[in-house]
């Protein structure tokens, strides 16, 4: 029987993305604060605290019932663990997946604030590993590694991780990483281990994911087929099942011609030049989401039916995770929730 889908949003871990460089929800920017009205007579210095506007995205997805949300590790955003805990903190029902890279700290370490975090959360807390950075991005973050040695590594932390979480005494001497008799103790043992996201289409990616992964994330744009494919073999070879997962952006309206008005909008706010370009007449994917804030270029652009299909069509390759992008957070949560998902009803009653 096939999977239910289960969608997620991405959370902003910096500004508010209503308009291409406008940040002042949050007190991203103080030089962009909007000034208080006269009869605020608290001594605030902005509108909104950067917290005010997290809390408020995390709260959308869980009222509009969106079920989980992804904190995407940003090494010049807020720290996606930090702005977990704090989703977490602040909802009953809401899944959060924080994202942050193996060289942040030691797996024990690691385990431990995590184990705290599914304590506190009753398990809602979930992982995606990013090992595969940028080197400038990854040397600015204290990490010199490079190559297939990223791969060795991230290997090595999940299963350190995963054996002080599920073994009490446990040791282990590696490459990276060695423990000797370490190991979670009551209240922090018994928990379920954060549900593990990682992603990649290289061999070596594909081979991790094969070993460690509880759901394997695409991007719009690569061969989704293919990799569900090859890494479906590598997955029954380690003698595990792998969910497959797609992070997307989407600019979703009542109709088509709102859904590009508000991309013609947001094109010209970002002063790009000329008429934005059409959807790629084979795939369906518009490739102007990074010229308007967007963290990728390709994404799904339409009636809120005509993004369905576009979901409905990865549904039918496997993939049964979304994580939806959309601009601004708060107001396209709601959008998502109340509009788009119940388009999926069919699917999850068929399941259940």
């Amino acid at each position: 029987m096939a999977a239910s889908p289960e969608f997620l949003v991405t959370v902003p871990t910096r500004g508010d993305g209503r308009e291409p460089g406008r940040q002042d929800r949050g007190d991203w920017r103080p030089d962009a604060r909007r000034p208080l009205p006269s009869f605020v007579t608290d001594p605030r210095a902005g509108a909104s605290r950067p917290s005010d506007h997290l809390a408020q995205v995390g709260r959308a997805a869980e009222i509009a019932t969106v079920g989980g949300a992804l904190v995407p590790f940003d090494p010049e955003g807020e720290e996606a663990l930090v702005v977990a805990a704090g989703l977490l903190r602040q909802s009953r029902h809401l899944r959060v997946v924080a994202g942050f890279h193996p060289g942040v700290a030691t797996p024990v370490y690691a385990a431990k604030f995590s184990a705290s975090l599914q304590r506190f959360a009753e398990g809602r807390l979930g992982w995606q590993l990013d090992v595969d950075l940028d080197p400038a991005v990854a040397r600015s973050q204290g990490d010199f590694l490079t190559g297939a040695d990223r791969y060795a590594r991230a290997e090595e932390f999940l299963t350190v991780a995963k054996g002080v979480w599920h073994e009490e005494g446990y040791t282990h001497e590696g490459r990276f990483y060695q423990v000797l008799a370490g190991g979670f103790q009551s209240p922090n043992s018994g928990l379920p281990f954060p549900r593990v996201h990682l992603g990649g289409t290289a061999p070596e990616a594909l081979a991790l994911s094969a070993r460690h992964a509880d759901v394997h994330l695409f991007t719009a744009g690569e061969d989704v087929a293919a990799g569900v494919a090859a890494l479906s073999e590598r997955a029954a070879a380690e003698g595990r099942e792998v969910a497959y997962g797609l992070r997307v952006p989407v600019l979703a309206r009542e109709d088509e011609d709102e859904a590009w008005a508000g991309v013609r909008g947001l094109w010209a706010l970002a002063g790009a030049p000329g008429d934005p370009p059409g959807p790629d007449p084979r795939t369906g994917l518009w490739p102007g989401f990074a010229t308007i804030g967007g963290s990728t270029p390709l994404g799904l652009v339409g009636s809120y039916e005509t993004v369905a299909a576009g979901i409905r069509g990865y549904l039918d390759q496997g993939v049964t995770t979304f994580v939806l992008e959309a601009r601004p957070a708060v107001e396209e949560t709601y959008r998502l929730g109340e509009r788009l998902l119940p388009l999926f009803a069919k699917e999850i009653e068929r399941v259940h």
